[in-house]
């Protein structure tokens, strides 16, 4: 069996954004019946200098947006990360999931050979997209999507595994 690039791209990270939505939804759900100020859960953070969890959002869609967009040798759209509400962060998922779906395998095609630039602080690095997909652009998304996740449920916010994964097909 052989796995392209598309499918183990843009089906994932819709099933990571769309699971996340989900988690976002349950924890504004949470505030409003804890009467908790929705802004006190999107300034969470697990410790003083990691980013909060608007951050971890604005991160995830833009690895997603990012990896795509690099493999596909496109230019990426612009966000301007000023999120600050619950329905600002269902907005940006869902902007970003119609952009994905946008993408076809074909354009992905031959992308695990392409050559992808990082600007990253440490520098520049050139990966080939093989590497670059499974090396860095998967781990960052599940990094940041897993991280907002425990920021909820570090705050109390009633939530499981399958939150996270999704229903099993």
């Amino acid at each position: 069996m052989t796995l392209s690039v598309y499918q183990a791209t843009v089906p994932v990270f819709t099933r990571g954004l769309t699971n996340l939505r989900t988690v976002l939804q349950k924890a504004h759900d949470h505030a409003l019946t804890q009467r908790i100020e929705p802004s006190i859960l999107l300034s969470s953070r697990l410790y003083p200098t990691m980013y909060p969890l608007t951050r971890q959002v604005q991160i995830a869609t833009d690895a997603a947006k990012f990896c795509i967009t690099r493999l596909a040798g496109v230019e990426p759209p612009k966000d301007e990360d000023t999120e600050t509400t619950f329905d600002e962060l269902y907005a940006r998922i869902d902007k970003i999931l119609a952009y994905l779906s946008g993408f076809d395998a074909a354009q992905l095609e031959g992308s695990e050979a392409r050559t992808v630039t990082l600007s990253l602080p440490s520098g520049k690095h050139e990966l080939l997209g093989r590497t670059y997909l499974l090396d860095f652009a998967l781990p960052n998304f599940y990094f940041h999507t897993t991280t907002a996740y425990a920021i909820l449920r570090h705050n109390g916010v009633e939530l499981g595994k399958f939150d996270y994964l999704g229903r099993l097909a």
